[in-house]
């Protein structure tokens, strides 16, 4: 769906953002631009093979800058992801199985960011 300013509804909950930010729009661009950077550095890292450790952190870091700017769904695939580990055999399979779910959620987060930023 897509709110009467022409930006998708359930993406980026910009709601939630400008009352994080208190109306000021340069700090919600700063906001927006950091958590692209964020995301696609994080979503970069995060591999189906990664140690347990490493692939739980690289979620648990996504969801916090996800939502961070209202971006709910993203963060609760990374939720998700943070479970995925010590699962044996299927692990690596659960894992390339939600980061495509994850990736197609996250590229439509980062371009509704962008072009709400950019609109601004």
């Amino acid at each position: 769906p897509v709110t009467s300013s022409g930006f998708m509804a359930d993406i980026i909950d910009f709601n939630h953002l400008e009352l994080y930010v208190g109306g000021d729009a340069a700090l919600r661009d700063e906001i927006l631009t950091i958590f692209t950077e964020q995301a696609e550095m994080w979503i970069g890292r995060l591999n189906a093979d990664l140690a347990d450790e490493e692939w739980h952190n690289a979620a648990h870091a996504l969801k916090g800058a996800s939502r961070g700017v209202g971006a709910w769904s993203v963060g609760d695939l990374c939720e998700a992801a943070e479970k995925l580990v010590g699962q044996g055999a299927q692990k690596a399979s659960s894992r390339r199985a939600l980061m495509s779910e994850l990736k197609a959620e996250l590229d439509l987060a980062i371009d509704e960011a962008r072009r709400h930023r950019d609109a601004a």
